[in-house]
């Protein structure tokens, strides 16, 4: 088991992980995911100490490997790294890069190592390469190569960083499929992906990343199918957001449509998306909101799924509770019906902005 409490690790001009406290437990497969930039690396890399944390501890059984004077490199011995750029050795061979470390670091005799080195190629499906040389080898290849490598070590908990991102699109599977095997034998594993859907086959638990650490975390179901929190309901659905605030009558929409017009742009949102937003935007906002509220506060936004091309508005505005669906103008219900899938109202009295109209976009 891992204990990490209250980790942070700053670089000069960031820090990327804030105060990260969680526990890992025994044969968990967790999948780490989020935005780029969002400390994923960094923090398996502190994990695994090749990151020293700036504060905070990393307890692994039982035994606090941050503290004064701990031997790093037996405690790196429990905990197996996979990089996505391989760090095979050039000029050895295949079963010369796995024999190495069992050799030197655990003194394990040239036999054992050999026999050892074979199994798990074969394991990997990598016997027959076992006397090429890591540039004879595809990318797909070298990363079994470099994850058989980890195994000889026998580590307790084995950190993978993005291990498919180098990789032509074509050998991604192999990779995934080795690694898919490797998750059923009950090892302790962490894996930076940017693969969604990998990341849901095979673990048990995900972190999802943002705002300097693990921003919500759950089992593959709460994550993807029910997220929590905005952040990761957005990057779920792969969300490209528009926001506007609108706190006056005399509020320039010259501008807003000019920067709705850049994030239409931005984001390839078809031709009868645009016209239907915009109208949308116009009809609730300019047409029936305005008139109806005398200092008005009005926040927009949309939400465009790149994933699946649906588009949902909501618009939160001030005053008493008010359904647009109530409203007098009768033409621009129609025209935003005639766009809408499906519109549902909500009204909180705990929040600043009191009303709130969804609309789904056909």
């Amino acid at each position: 088991m891992i204990e990490i409490k209250n980790l942070t690790k700053e670089f000069d001009d960031v820090t990327p992980i804030k105060d990260v406290s969680v526990t890992i437990n025994d044969g968990d497969v967790i999948s780490v995911i989020g935005p780029s930039g969002t400390g994923k690396s960094t923090f398996i890399r502190c994990i695994n100490l090749l990151e020293k944390p700036t504060s905070g501890q990393i307890i692994l059984d039982g035994e606090d490997i941050t503290a004064p004077g701990v031997d790093v490199y037996k405690a790196r011995q429990k905990m197996g790294m996979v990089f996505q750029s391989f760090n095979l050795f050039g000029h050895l061979t295949v079963i010369e890069n796995l024999m190495l470390s069992p050799m030197d670091l655990l003194n394990m005799e040239r036999q054992a190592a050999y026999d050892k080195s074979m199994e798990l190629l074969k394991r990997v499906g990598m016997a027959d390469k076992a006397l090429s040389y890591p540039d004879e080898l595809s990318g797909g290849q070298k990363q079994r190569v470099a994850i058989a490598r980890t195994l000889c070590m026998d580590p307790e908990v084995i950190l993978l960083d993005e291990p498919t991102s180098a990789l032509d699109p074509t050998m991604v599977s192999e990779v995934q499929a080795v690694i898919r095997d490797l998750s059923r034998t009950g090892k302790t594993m962490m894996i930076v992906t940017h693969e969604m859907n990998f990341a849901r086959a095979i673990s048990n638990r995900v972190f999802f990343m943002d705002e300097g650490g693990i921003y919500e975390e759950g089992t593959p179901e709460e994550i993807f199918d029910d997220p929590k929190k905005e952040l990761t309901r957005r990057f779920i659905r792969s969300l490209k957001i528009f926001e506007a605030e609108i706190e006056s009558k005399d509020y320039d929409f010259i501008n807003f449509n000019a920067e709705l017009d850049q994030y239409f742009l931005k984001n390839d949102v078809p031709s009868a998306g645009k016209n239907r937003i915009r109208m949308v935007i116009e009809e609730t906002v300019q047409q029936i909101l305005l008139p109806k509220i005398e200092k008005p506060h009005i926040h927009v936004v949309v939400e465009y799924s790149v994933k699946d091309g649906g588009t949902n508005i909501s618009i939160f505005y001030n005053g008493e509770a008010f359904d647009i669906r109530d409203s007098d103008n009768e033409l621009s219900l129609k025209m935003i019906e005639s766009a809408a899938e499906e519109t549902e109202y909500h009204f909180d009295e705990g929040n600043k902005l009191k009303n709130r109209v969804d609309i789904r976009i056909k």
